[in-house]
């Protein structure tokens, strides 16, 4: 019997196509070598991939922490220049204020099962985004909290511990193949992968693996 639900946030609670993020893709192409978006995202998203799987246990960072070594190594190979105090500022708005999902705050109110949220975000963005999309979930399982990023199979037994429930017990709810599926069949948790792009069709096939486009579909 399923008695809690995981929920991801980046992509699968709050867009990441969102104000924000296009002001930091802007900023970083007018003052860098980038020569498009798609290039400045594959660099980022690729750095900090690598970063969050460092950041384990003791050399755990912060948000902030991977925005800073991000930023160096952009200006060592792409020339970035530029207020990074601003894209400090700019960014930490993307992890507050990234809109939600129209079905996200429905399925709150309609949920009768306790709802955690799990991200690699820092738990004070986490908190505060809650807190101005009026959200209030069961718990708040941030790979702060951990130690340690999705992945990595910590920060999930680590919601375990906080929600007193075994694997079994859990449907998990996330965007990302590598992030959230394959570890949640890896630890015995009932996957479902969630597929915003009304565009992708169809929608893939797993085995073991339920697939919806909204969370309306559960």
């Amino acid at each position: 019997m399923i008695k809690a639900i995981f929920l991801d946030y980046t992509g699968t609670m709050v867009k990441e196509d969102e104000p924000y993020t296009r002001e930091l893709l802007k900023y970083f192409l007018t003052h860098s070598n980038f020569k498009n978006p798609t290039e400045v995202l594959g660099v980022v998203w690729g750095k900090i991939k690598e970063y969050e799987a460092k950041s384990v246990g003791d050399n755990f960072i912060k948000n902030h922490e991977k925005v800073s070594r991000i930023l160096e190594y952009c200006r060592e190979k792409y020339g970035l220049q530029g207020n990074f105090e601003y894209i400090h500022e700019t960014w930490q708005k993307v992890w507050i204020y990234a809109p939600l999902y129209e079905d996200v705050k429905p399925f709150f109110e309609r949920s009768k099962l306790p709802i955690y949220v799990l991200s690699n975000d820092d738990t004070c963005f986490l908190e505060e985004s809650m807190k101005i999309k009026d959200l209030h979930p069961a718990g708040i399982v941030s790979a702060e909290i951990a130690h340690a990023c999705k992945p990595n199979r910590l920060i999930f037994e680590k919601a375990f511990e906080m929600a007193g429930v075994r694997p079994e017990e859990v449907m998990l709810i996330g965007d990302s193949v590598k992030s959230d599926i394959d570890p949640a069949m890896n630890l015995g948790i009932i996957p479902v992968l969630i597929v915003r792009n009304a565009n992708e069709d169809p929608l893939p096939v797993i085995d073991g693996v339920k697939v919806i486009r909204t969370l309306d579909e559960l």
